[in-house]
C-alpha cells in the first residue's frame, strides 16, 4: 500500500525539500548527462547553498570524480566597486581564468547556476562595470570557447534568492515571494510532471522535428515585422539550426539551458537591416536596460537607444568590433509555457524562451556545418560574427511575425502573430 501511495504522489505533494532534489536531478541528468568519472565545476551564488548541496549529492551519485563549487558574494562585489583602487577594474585574477580553462581542457563539465540580483549594480559607475566586464571576457575568452564550440557537456539551471524574487514580485513579503519565485522556476524547469526525465525527452524531441523543418527549408534570411520592428536578418553561409540538447564534442549529449524553448541559428553578421525594438528589458552584469530599440545597417548597429540603463548598453557594444552584430537569432512561440504563465523573470535564462530574440556578438561555431572543425578565419567568412561577448535580448511577442525568405527573394510564413504557421 505504501508503494501505491508513492506512485500516486503529484508534485504538490512533494516537500519543498524534495521539490529541490527533484530540480538537482535534473540538472545533473538532463542539462549535464553528467558521466561516471568525469569531473564538475560549479559556479553559485552565496544564496545558493542549500540547492547547491542538492546538486554535489546528485553529481557523486551520478559517478563525479570530484565536484568543485565556486561562489560569488554580491555584498564584496559592491565591496570592489566602492572602495578598491582604479586600477582593480582592469585586472582579473588570470590563475583562476586559466585555472577554469584548464579543468574543461582535462574533461571537467561545467554547470551555472543563474539566480544573482539583477539590479545589483544599477548604482554603479557603468564606465566600471563595462571595464570590469571587458576585463574579464579577455581572460575567460579560453574558457569561453569550450563552451560556446560545445567541447564539453554543460549547462545554466536557475535557484530563487531574495533579491531577484523581489524584483519578480514586488508587492509580497520576501519569504512569500522566493516561494512564488520557487514554484516559477520548478514549473518553467518542466520538473511537474511524474517523469521529468522522460518529459524532457520528449520535449526535446518536439524541438528536433521543429529543427528539422527548418534545416530543410535552407532559408537564405528572416524577417521579423511587429511593433517597433522592421528587421531582415540575413543567415550565415551553410547555417545550421539547433535547440533542445545536442550531442558535444566529447561525444556527451546534454540539455545547456534548463528550461529551453527556442529553435536558433548563426545570422550572417554582415547581412542584418532595419530596425528592432526590445519586447522584455535586458538585465545585463548587474543593470537593468530597458525599451531597447536599435537599427542595424549591413549587419552594424548605427543607432542604439534604451529608456533605461542607456549608457550600459552603448558600452555593450563597444567592447570590441564584432560586439555591435549579431551572433545569434532565436525562433521562441509565444504559446510557450514561460511566456504564458505572464511572469516578467528579468533573466535572460528564462525570458530569451519566452520570445524570439537575438544575440549580440558571438556566434556558435556548432550553428555552422562542420564548424567545430573551422578555424576562426574560415567561420567569419562565412559570416559567424567573432567577440568577447555573448548578450541575448528579446524581440518577439504575441504581435510578431516573422518569415523566412528563400534565395530568390519568396517569403513563407513561420510565424504569426507569435504563434507557429
Amino acid at each position: 500500500m505504501a508503494a501505491i501511495a508513492e506512485a500516486t504522489r503529484t508534485f504538490a505533494d512533494l516537500t519543498f525539500e524534495e521539490k529541490l532534489d527533484r530540480m538537482a536531478l535534473v540538472a545533473v541528468k538532463v542539462g549535464l548527462n553528467l558521466r561516471e568519472g568525469q569531473e564538475l565545476l560549479i559556479t553559485a551564488s552565496l544564496d545558493h547553498v542549500a540547492f547547491v548541496r542538492r546538486v554535489v549529492e546528485q553529481a557523486y551519485k551520478a559517478g563525479a570524480s570530484i565536484v568543485t563549487v565556486m561562489y560569488a558574494d554580491d555584498d564584496a562585489t559592491l565591496s570592489r566597486y566602492k572602495y578598491a583602487p582604479d586600477a582593480s577594474f582592469d585586472a582579473v585574477p588570470k590563475w583562476l581564468t586559466e585555472g577554469i580553462a584548464e579543468a574543461y581542457r582535462s574533461g571537467a563539465a561545467r554547470m551555472g547556476i543563474t539566480g544573482a540580483n539583477p539590479s545589483l549594480l544599477k548604482d554603479q559607475d557603468p564606465t566600471k562595470v563595462s571595464r570590469v566586464n571587458v576585463a574579464m571576457s579577455r581572460a575567460s575568452k579560453p574558457a569561453m570557447e569550450l563552451v560556446t564550440r560545445h567541447t564539453i557537456n554543460w549547462t545554466i539551471v536557475a535557484a530563487a534568492t531574495p533579491a531577484w524574487a523581489k524584483l519578480m514580485f514586488p508587492n509580497v513579503p520576501e519569504n512569500e515571494a522566493v516561494a512564488r519565485q520557487w514554484d516559477a522556476i520548478f514549473h518553467a524547469s518542466r520538473i511537474t510532471g511524474a517523469d521529468p526525465v522522460q518529459d524532457w525527452k520528449d520535449h526535446g524531441a518536439n524541438i528536433a522535428r521543429r529543427v528539422a523543418i527548418l534545416n530543410d527549408k535552407r532559408f537564405h534570411s528572416l524577417h521579423f515585422r511587429g511593433p517597433g520592428t522592421d528587421l531582415v536578418v540575413g543567415l550565415a553561409d551553410d547555417h545550421l539550426w539547433a535547440g533542445g540538447g545536442g550531442v558535444c564534442g566529447n561525444g556527451i549529449f546534454c540539455n545547456a539551458n534548463i528550461p529551453t524553448e527556442e529553435c536558433f541559428t548563426t545570422p550572417h553578421k554582415d547581412r542584418v537591416n532595419g530596425t528592432v525594438t526590445a519586447s522584455k528589458p535586458l538585465s545585463h552584469q548587474g543593470t537593468l536596460i530597458e525599451n531597447i530599440s536599435v537599427r542595424f545597417e549591413n549587419g552594424k548597429i548605427v543607432e542604439a537607444n534604451a529608456t533605461a540603463g542607456e549608457e550600459a548598453l552603448r558600452k555593450l557594444i563597444k567592447v570590441d568590433e564584432g560586439a555591435s552584430h549579431l551572433g545569434e537569432v532565436a525562433l521562441v512561440p509565444h504559446g510557450s509555457p514561460i511566456a504564458q504563465s505572464g511572469l516578467l523573470y528579468w533573466n535572460t535564462l528564462f525570458d530569451e524562451n519566452a520570445a524570439s530574440h537575438i544575440a549580440l556578438g558571438q556566434a556558435y561555431a556548432t550553428c555552422i556545418k562542420d564548424g567545430e572543425t573551422l578555424d576562426e578565419e574560415t567561420l567569419n567568412a562565412k559570416g559567424a560574427n567573432t567577440s568577447l561577448i555573448h548578450v541575448d535580448w528579446m524581440i518577439g511577442s504575441g504581435e510578431m511575425n516573422v518569415d523566412g525568405v528563400h534565395a530568390d527573394g519568396t517569403e513563407e510564413p513561420l510565424m504569426r502573430s507569435g504563434e507557429w504557421v
